[in-house]
């Protein structure tokens, strides 16, 4: 493991040169004690910076989660305008204080202090440059980019004008290749207008990243990991290195199924696998297409959601249950505020903003769900799921405010997941929804299932940010952008664009991460972090089965274990808060093998027989 080398400090070299000339006279080391004042005044400068900007931040973080909170659920023109001016004030804040606290890059400082001042430097993700109408611009590109892609929509022949969840769930549901492939092709064409304002706003962010210090945006995004930049992207390379073999054989399986399906003309048998053919606008997850390649005798036997209403689960009691899981490992129970201000189910009076979330308004206790709650087997995990990030921003709340976060930025999204692994037939048992536990020959179907979903996402998780680096650092140019991102998509996911592309268009941009500049690298640590935790718990609660099969549900050693790790927040690198759980400081792709390695032997078996060539 590779962490930062410490910069020299300016006392340091001072002091070297003074020992080293002490000899000849008086007046070099009269000057170097100077110098060193100087550091220790600069020293003091920069925790009472440090202090004042952490002050500063924890008011306007309370006042931004209160005006964000009454827009998401009560959406006027007016709520809107409050918003965005809160947003711009966020963003003006942030910026002046990382602008700063670049100034201290150099200064001594103890460790806290000094991880402390690194946040504040490195978290900005679109660092806007010192001129004032530089700054102006970038922040019109990024409206515009953010609205363009709000705005998008296609219209078919017919009439109908679709916005993207709605083109979402025709890919996700449709098996005509015509229907699939214009839905694919016509959501493409809200991005063109993308590409200058995106290649203008690269330049800009770079000259911010670089008055913060930084070479470039890419140097930015990957120094907030606790580790030299280059050394973290070697990480990335290490954990797809381990997972490769078994996305290897989910691709192999399911191009091979599709074949079958739509035949050679539409879905080769080799090559890259069509991306308008997997169930997903973007390929990304491929569990909409499970019924189509699923084995014969994969039903587990039960359902879920039908379950739920058997047993008379509403909303409310959905989230109880999820509390129950949490309270099982020796969590406290969530406070009585989090009942009477959260939002459960979808109001009828008024807009708002359905998609799930979890919420910390005060930096305390005051935390929050606001989803609109349908009563079904996703929405049970997906509860799960956001009670992972509420248990843990509570469990952080003692740390000073700049701590008050996850390690790093995939242990939040990987929290909440590592609990839904445990939602298995053992815990649906548990809690009395499942009679019994169904044998082992059903595990195949469930395994595929959270492969598709879980394998499948992780090159697309990987090779997002591996463009965008590559574009920040210049090594791919505005003329190759739209051919370097099918290079990435070629080279990680063996998935191709089903028709000719060309530089006209700009593909990335159809996806809302490269326009909304939210970086994604979180999400492939996330896919990691979740089976390696889910493994370490597993084994701190004595569970010698398959771990697939395992629930932490009810086990105080594993809660316990999982809570000193939540406490730490961004206290310490992730390393030492991955250790604390895992026993290892390092990230390992092992476990999501272990996890899927009864599925691995089938899939190949499958391939073997079906005299399959694997790979692109």
């Amino acid at each position: 493991m590779n962490f930062p080398l410490k910069q020299p400090s300016q006392i340091a070299l001072i002091v070297s040169l003074a020992l080293g000339l002490s000899a000849c006279n008086d007046t070099q080391a009269t000057v170097s004690t100077s110098a060193a004042k100087v550091e220790k005044i600069d020293s003091a400068a920069a925790i009472e910076f440090i202090n004042q900007a952490e002050a500063d931040l924890a008011n306007l973080n309370i006042e931004a989660n209160r005006a964000e909170w009454i827009y998401s659920n009560f959406i006027t023109d007016d709520t809107a305008a409050l918003s965005a001016a809160m947003g711009e004030k966020v963003t003006s804040t942030s910026v002046r204080y990382a602008t700063e606290a670049a100034k201290y890059a150099h200064v001594e400082l103890d460790a806290v202090n000094a991880r402390k001042l690194n946040s504040l430097r490195s978290s900005l993700v679109l660092p806007a440059p010192l001129d004032p109408a530089k700054n102006a611009e970038l922040a019109s590109i990024v409206s515009e980019l953010n609205g363009l892609y709000g705005k998008g929509k296609y219209c078919f022949a017919d009439g109908r004008c679709l916005t993207q969840p709605e083109l979402s769930n025709l890919m996700a549901e449709s098996k005509d290749p015509a229907v699939l492939l214009e839905a694919w092709q016509g959501w493409r064409e809200i991005a063109k207008p993308m590409r200058p304002l995106f290649e203008r706003e690269v330049e800009l962010a770079n000259e911010g990243a670089k008055d913060l210090g930084y070479a470039d945006l890419s140097e930015l995004w990957r120094s907030q990991y606790d580790m030299e930049p280059d050394a973290f992207s070697a990480e990335l390379d290490r954990l797809w290195a381990q997972i490769k073999p078994l996305y290897d054989s989910l691709h192999c399986y399911v191009r091979g199924e599709l074949n079958e399906q739509y035949g050679d003309e539409v879905a080769p048998k080799t090559g890259p696998i069509p991306a308008h053919l997997l169930g997903n606008m973007w390929a990304q997850q491929w569990g909409t297409i499970y019924n189509s390649v699923a084995p014969e005798d994969a039903d587990p036997g039960y359902n879920v959601t039908e379950l739920l209403a058997q047993n008379g689960y509403d909303e409310i009691k959905m989230v109880k249950q999820a509390e129950g899981f949490f309270t099982s490992l020796g969590f406290g129970a969530l406070p009585d505020s989090f009942w009477t201000r959260s939002m459960f189910v979808q109001p009828q009076d008024r807009d708002v903003v359905c998609h799930a979330s979890a919420w910390d308004l005060d930096n305390l206790d005051d935390i929050r769900i606001k989803m609109c709650i349908q009563k079904n087997a996703e929405d049970f995990t997906v509860i799960h799921h956001e009670l992972g990030h509420n248990f843990y921003q509570r469990a952080y709340k003692n740390q000073p405010f700049i701590f008050k976060n996850s390690a790093n930025d995939g242990f939040h999204e990987a929290i909440g997941d590592t609990i839904a692994l445990s939602i298995t037939p053992k815990y649906l048992q548990k809690i009395g929804l499942l009679d019994s536990v169904p044998d082992a020959s059903k595990d195949i179907g469930l395994l595929l299932k959270q492969a598709l979903d879980k394998v499948a996402f992780m090159p697309f998780g990987l090779m997002i940010d591996q463009w965008r680096w590559q574009v920040f650092n210049g090594t791919i140019k505005p003329e190759q952008y739209n051919q370097a991102w099918w290079d990435l998509r070629e080279k990680y996911q063996g998935v191709k664009a089903p028709i000719a592309r060309s530089e006209a268009d700009f593909d990335p941009g159809a996806k809302y991460h490269v326009p909304g500049n939210v970086p994604y690298t979180r999400y492939f640590l996330a896919h990691v972090l979740q089976f390696q935790f889910h493994k370490a718990l597993c084994d701190i609660a004595g569970d010698t089965g398959p771990v697939h099969r395992c629930s932490i549900y009810g086990n105080e050693a594993a809660g316990a274990k999982l809570n000193e790790m939540l406490e730490m927040g961004a206290s310490q690198p992730w390393p030492e808060a991955l250790n604390v759980i895992t026993g290892t400081k390092q990230m390992d792709a092992k476990a999501v093998l272990d996890y899927f390695a009864p599925l691995q032997v089938w899939l190949d078996e499958q391939n073997t027989e079906a005299n399959r060539q694997c790979g692109w």
